[in-house]
């Protein structure tokens, strides 16, 4: 194996994160290149064997539904993290909080009066059809009016360097573990940049998502009942449920371990005798929270629950419902649900989106297919997108019948030239295409992650970088660069 040599790495067909142009790192990635171009082969492949190892001690996994008996895999990481600057970064998150902002304000609407209707600026056939609305949330008032507490808007650089939202997760978002193990892992593999503290701290999450959590308590004053409600062992997710509750020093349940009295509390069963309970954080779909107002045959909920939340004497994290701003078709309405409740210019961009329900747009998308990304409306993890480009006509024609049954079920966008970072590959730094997922927390007060979970495509050229799909990840790291801290401390006085 050779040496890195940025002068041979070809980033100039995208934008990098990482490198400017070849043997040009960004500023704020300067010293980290730096020191990769000092490893020998060897040293960086004793690394990257050294990360390896801490996942498998650390039991970092993730679980692949689709290889069967082979459920549970080591989580894919690269050592090589990802940078943005934080002055950039500090931009990105108060658009963050503006769109969730806005879009907890909708979903109260939506349960409420629905004037985003009634003035039209949701067209009425979108929620007519949305499969992810709750009649049985109709006029619940949960803590503080927020609906979605923990949010996973998925970002992409596009080839001009702006950072596009190209999806908001509102039901029940994954991958902060994977962030927060991320950071751990990076600082066993290249413990000598930690040093200069430039690179800005991620392990606050989880104090941050108890206190959130607390506040919700439909008992103020008392130290709250909080549980972390998961499906079990084989949901794919089940690693970052135990982790959660772990971390913040809360019970990990089942359904079975939860029910519900007559006194429409909820108690959970433990060898001492039942004790109530204040907040659940749930990460159980909708549909299998409760057997009694949703699905009949749901073995994962607790019977009940439903009753005991709208009676306001258990708090749920997400509320149910929440899913209904989680819809690719809604997305696209985002920017003008910004300005009808804040009356403000939205921050951040979306990706501009083709809505099939819409004759014009169903039309152009048909006739793109090939140039286009075609999703459905409430799937997740990648599953059931045409990538245009890389698709073959069978699987268009497939697709055009299926947007031309169900119309509004599909959304299309461009095929963006998503930007890359190095990534080792045959031990030499590659680019390869990512995105990013911010976490943000809304309760009294609402809170970024610093930076999130940046998921790389592996693949040479591939855009697909869901883990459920042959992804991986990496750390990102939001860096202060001296230029602008010097700025910062020159305006504060200092």
């Amino acid at each position: 194996m050779n040496q890195v040599n940025w002068n041979n790495y070809a980033c100039r067909d995208y934008y990098d994160e990482l490198m400017a142009a070849p043997g040009q790192p960004r500023e704020s990635a300067g010293e980290l290149c730096n020191m990769l171009a000092r490893f020998s082969a060897e040293e960086l492949a004793e690394r990257k064997t050294a990360a390896d190892i801490a996942i498998r001690t650390m039991g970092i996994t993730f679980t692949v539904y689709s290889e069967g008996a082979m459920i549970d895999r080591a989580w894919p990481f690269d050592i090589v993290p990802r940078i943005i600057p934080a002055h950039e970064w500090r931009k990105t998150e108060a658009g963050l909080k503006q769109r969730v902002q806005a879009l907890n304000l909708f979903i109260d609407d939506l349960y409420h009066d629905q004037n985003v209707v009634k003035d039209k600026v949701l067209p009425a056939e979108v929620l007519a059809q949305s499969v992810n609305f709750r009649p049985q949330c109709v006029g619940v008032n949960p803590p503080h009016g927020v609906w979605a507490h923990i949010c996973g808007s998925d970002l992409v650089r596009g080839g001009d360097g702006t950072l596009y939202v190209l999806e908001d997760n509102l039901r029940i978002p994954s991958g902060v573990s994977y962030m927060l193990e991320n950071r751990n892992v990076t600082k066993r593999v290249l413990p000598e940049l930690f040093a200069t503290g430039k690179i800005l701290p991620v392990d606050d999450y989880v104090a941050q998502l108890y206190d959130m959590l607390a506040a919700m308590s439909p008992r103020p004053g008392d130290d709250p009942q909080i549980v972390v409600l998961t499906p079990g062992i084989y949901n794919s997710a089940y690693f970052e449920h135990a982790y959660l509750a772990q971390q913040m020093g809360v019970e990990l349940v089942q359904g079975n371990d939860l029910h519900v009295d007559d006194d429409d509390v909820v108690y959970m069963r433990t060898v001492e005798g039942r004790r109530r309970v204040d907040v659940i954080y749930r990460r159980v779909d909708d549909e299998f929270l409760d057997p009694e107002a949703f699905n009949p045959s749901s073995m994962l909920g607790v019977a009940g629950l439903m009753r005991a939340w709208r009676s306001g004497n258990v708090a749920l994290a997400n509320a149910p419902g929440a899913g209904v701003a989680d819809d690719k078709v809604v997305y696209a309405f985002v920017p003008e649900i910004i300005r009808y409740y804040l009356d403000e210019e939205p921050l951040l961009p979306n990706v501009p989106s083709y809505l099939c329900m819409f004759e014009d747009d169903r039309k152009y998308v048909l006739e793109h297919l090939d140039e286009l990304v075609v999703k459905p409306a409430n799937e997740s993890g990648g599953y059931g997108m045409l990538i245009g480009p890389r698709s073959t006509k069978e699987t268009r024609d497939q697709f055009a019948q299926l947007i031309t049954a169900n119309p509004r079920n599909y959304m299309a966008q461009p095929t963006l030239a998503l930007s890359t970072t190095p990534t080792l590959s045959n031990g030499l730094p590659q680019p390869r295409h990512v995105d990013l997922r911010p976490f943000i927390l809304s309760g009294p007060e609402i809170h970024v992650t610093t930076g999130g979970l940046t998921r790389v495509a592996l693949v040479e050229g591939s855009l697909v970088v869901n883990s459920s799909q042959g992804g991986g990840s990496k750390d990102t790291w939001i860096v202060e660069t001296d230029e602008h801290a010097a700025t910062a401390a020159a305006q504060a006085g200092v």
